[in-house]
């Protein structure tokens, strides 16, 4: 099939349209939702108020609130995802034993939906009758209170994050790596560099 062969029309266009539907469409429609007063119970006529809502909503206390623990949830999430990411990356890179099996260990947690992932660690981190706070009373530890308070709350909610979307941080950069070519490792290797060189000045494509 070449550029000039009108079939190609017959593929792109349907998932054109799949993508405008499901994303572009609803995303217009949010904007435009943002500019209105909507009021399902009781119900009420739509109004035109422009940026009133915008302004009401940075007046709120409680959004800065929430958007800065939003902030450090991503930050510290995305942080560790990529020093964790790129630390497995290496060493899988490296031609470990029993490099297959850690590969399909690594990317299972990808594959779970987040709703999955979002039951499961509610009844992991459980206050009172979760596997974790049990394993920690067996050794005479007292219940922490992992969704019941701020603090412990975030750090749970970093730790599910990495957690899942680690594996997606590894694939990316193990297959970066493994296009770098080895006659680069062997010529430093030969110029008696030290891992922590050959690390270091890993050529970028």
């Amino acid at each position: 099939m070449t550029r000039q062969d009108p079939i190609k029309h017959f593929f792109i266009w349907p998932a054109l349209l799949i993508v405008l539907v499901i994303s572009i469409f609803p995303l217009i429609y949010s904007l435009t939702t943002s500019f209105m007063s909507l009021r399902l119970v009781p119900p009420i006529p739509a109004r035109f108020v422009g940026f009133g809502n915008y302004t009401e909503l940075l007046q709120n206390p409680r959004f800065w609130q929430v958007t800065w623990t939003t902030t450090v949830i991503a930050v510290t999430s995305v942080m560790l995802q990529y020093v964790i990411g790129f630390a497995v990356a290496l060493a899988l890179n490296r031609r470990v034993p029993g490099e297959g099996l850690f590969r399909v260990s690594f990317l299972l947690p990808m594959l779970v939906a987040p709703v999955a992932v979002a039951l499961i660690a509610r009844q992991l981190l459980n206050p009172t009758m979760g596997p974790l706070n049990e394993l920690m009373t067996f050794f005479g530890f007292p219940n922490l209170p992992f969704l019941t308070q701020t603090t412990w709350a975030i750090g749970a909610i970093i730790a599910v994050e990495v957690w899942q979307w680690t594996p997606f941080v590894i694939l990316m950069l193990l297959a970066g790596l493994q296009t770098l070519p080895d006659d680069v490792y062997e010529a430093a290797a030969l110029e008696n560099a030290s891992p922590w060189q050959q690390f270091r000045g890993l050529p970028s494509r």
